[in-house]
């Protein structure tokens, strides 16, 4: 994860709250990014419907997000 995601998530509670992960990625998908939140908010659902996005797939890729958006349900 970059820095500046690491200092967000040390700086604010998501206590009781969800958060769904969503990401490019240079060919490493999620990698700990997903167990790295969990253990920077404890008291937080970290969602296993999370997005990765190939860096090499992003410029195509609204359709896919907007249909990952919907899924979700929110």
């Amino acid at each position: 994860m970059p820095q500046a995601l690491y200092t967000f998530l040390e700086e604010y509670d998501f206590s009781g709250k969800t958060i769904i992960p969503f990401c490019p990625h240079g060919g490493s998908g999620f990698s700990r990014t997903e167990s790295t939140i969990a253990e920077l908010q404890p008291d937080a659902v970290v969602s296993e419907n999370g997005l990765t996005i190939s860096r090499n797939d992003v410029v195509g890729s609204a359709q896919q997000v907007a249909g990952w958006a919907e899924s979700l349900g929110l």
